[in-house]
């Protein structure tokens, strides 16, 4: 969260010592509370959450007293204070202006000695009132997960608050040394679907473009489990498991190997082949095989050979019969992408008849109505030219 920025000030001024002064009689009756409190409370994104704990309100005292400081309640404080001047702009806006005129005319008889004094309470307050670490936040949801006497709504909360707190590739690196993993992992086969959908939007949060993450939770054996997920019959949940490994093997040759190990390719294919899916969901599923024909291509690894399998290679061009512009630009991307790798063979595709698919998809984009997106067909219709060049060229090399 970011905090104010400091004014920078090499000594207080008269209007500062006394703006502190003042400020005192205001800002103690409303801290010492809030430091003497168990709960623990902050803001999470653009709405307010409770970060959740299963310890007792006795046990979180005590480890706010043996670490040296407190932890925060109100929602105010949830951000921070950067410097001793943004508390004070803080607590004059917050304050009753009567009662700060009434005791002015005593403040300004405190000596300059008495003024410091209280200005260092005031700094000695504001340690205690220190909020939480993210490595001591990340401790507290783990502990969470790993008490079975938890309710399923802390559980929930908890994996919530590790899905705001792996997104800083720093914390996302912390995760596993803290004792994390395993326990987000262990959620994916809890019985509770919500629970397994956060789970697995946490692993692939905290392995997006992550490459020490994805082998630790690639170690751990989780993909396993997603794969298993992406047969759901519950569209978020699919998408959710979709997200996580797409994360989790993109650009990493290990997660490649076990994602076709896993037989990640019939999952893939369940998704393309099925009438019953959200189109959604099959748009994910079209982007992940491009993007796995793109690393192919680009890298130089040993090539994944569900992509250049028949069956697979005719569920991909069968969706260019359902008429969405948007699934359609994908899919041709997809067939571009397999088309260009040294391992495809194009007679396969010429036994799906795509020289005549793409021609009855070049008739359809021209007879648009007037409310369709017509600027948008046109570059779907020439992405279509391209694939069709493309492939004619790749026929013209194999029959020569």
């Amino acid at each position: 969260m970011a905090t104010p920025r400091a004014h920078s000030s090499k000594r207080p001024t008269s209007h500062l010592l006394l703006a502190i002064s003042l400020s005192v009689s205001v800002l103690i009756p409303l801290f010492v509370p809030a430091a003497a409190t168990a709960a623990v409370a902050v803001a999470v994104g653009d709405g307010g959450g409770q970060w959740a704990t299963g310890k007792g309100e006795g046990q979180l005292v005590a480890e706010a007293d043996t670490a040296g400081g407190g932890l925060v309640e109100e929602d105010e404080f949830a951000g921070g204070f950067g410097s001793l001047d943004s508390m004070l702009q803080w607590a004059i806006g917050n304050s009753d202006p009567e009662k700060l005129k009434e005791e002015a005319s005593d403040v300004q008889k405190l000596s300059a000695d008495e003024l410091l004094k209280r200005r260092q309470e005031i700094k000695e307050l504001m340690e205690k009132l220190k909020m939480p670490s993210d490595a001591d936040l990340m401790k507290i949801a783990i502990a969470d997960l790993n008490n079975s006497s938890i309710s399923l709504e802390d559980r929930q909360r908890a994996l919530q608050e590790l899905l705001v707190l792996v997104e800083p590739i720093d914390n996302a690196n912390d995760l596993d040394k803290l004792g994390g993993l395993l326990p987000v992992i262990h959620e994916l086969n809890n019985a509770n679907e919500e629970i397994r959908i956060t789970s697995a939007w946490v692993l692939g949060t905290a392995s997006q473009n992550n490459a020490l993450v994805q082998n630790q939770i690639l170690g751990y054996g989780a993909l396993a489990s997603l794969v298993k997920m992406g047969y759901s019959t519950s569209t978020e949940e699919a998408a959710r498991a979709l997200y996580a490994i797409s994360a989790l093997i993109r650009n990493n040759v290990n997660g490649q190997e076990a994602f076709h190990s896993e037989n990640g390719s019939a999952m893939l294919q369940h998704i393309l082949v099925s009438n019953s899916i959200d189109v959604r969901l099959q748009k994910k599923a079209v982007f992940l095989v491009t993007d796995l024909a793109d690393f192919q291509l680009n890298s130089g690894n040993p090539q994944l050979p569900f992509l250049s399998d028949r069956l697979f290679l005719k569920s991909i061009v069968d969706m260019l019969s359902r008429f969405d512009l948007d699934l359609h630009e994908k899919v041709l991307l997809a067939i571009k992408s397999i088309l260009k790798l040294s391992s495809t063979d194009v007679e396969d595709f010429e036994f799906y008849d795509l020289e005549a698919v793409l021609l009855r998809l070049g008739v359809q984009l021209e007879d648009l109505t007037p409310d369709d997106p017509k600027e948008f067909a046109g570059e779907v219709d020439a992405l279509r030219r391209e694939v069709q060049t493309l492939f004619q060229q790749k026929l013209k090399q194999v029959h020569n």
